[in-house]
């Protein structure tokens, strides 16, 4: 085989792997990805208003929410638990990202998508979960999508620790931040 064929092989071999590398690289560097793990406690205030009903541990529980967001798509899943660690319920949407406002931290997304467990549907479910469930429900009866906002509050990136804002649920979440690349 001629010398020149073996070096424009080389060279041809050694151009598509440098491109290839490059690809690689911008796609990695231009992926938009955030998982974030919430949790936050939940305290029932009508139920523990109500002097019939006892400060026990019955009107407590615990909210955990856990949020990837992958390019343009997002999904949320609100669950929760009693006080005794036992599910009570949880709430899934997927949709996608419309914007981020990097200058105030906050993810709009389009929910497209909703379920609710059915664990005996809504009647031992926490307030929390049950206006959460209503509220997201109004807007898909009208236009299909819901719009939703999450927005970082305060976050620590060597700690791997962040204050979130959950909207319309009106939460306010202690989160570990799991991956960011945002």
């Amino acid at each position: 085989m001629a010398k020149w064929l073996k070096w424009t092989i080389n060279i041809v071999m050694l151009s598509a792997l440098i491109a290839a590398c490059g690809v690689i690289y911008k796609q990695s560097a231009t992926s938009r990805t955030m998982m974030l793990s919430c949790s936050s406690e939940l305290f029932d205030r009508h139920s523990s208003a109500n002097p019939s009903i006892s400060a026990s541990s019955d009107n407590k529980f615990y909210l955990l929410v856990d949020v990837l967001i992958a390019a343009d798509k997002a999904q949320i899943n609100y669950r929760y638990f009693n006080f005794d660690g036992t599910s009570a319920g949880h709430i899934s949407m997927r949709g996608k990202v419309d914007s981020i406002e990097a200058n105030s931290m906050t993810y709009r997304v389009a929910v497209e998508t909703k379920t609710e467990s059915e664990m005996e549907k809504q009647k031992n479910w926490p307030e929390h979960m049950k206006y959460l469930s209503n509220i997201s429900s109004l807007p898909f009866r009208d236009s299909g999508v819901n719009n939703f906002s999450i927005e970082v509050l305060d976050m620590d990136d060597t700690k791997d620790y962040a204050v979130v804002l959950f909207q319309p649920s009106n939460t306010i979440c202690g989160c570990r931040i799991v991956n960011s690349r945002i």
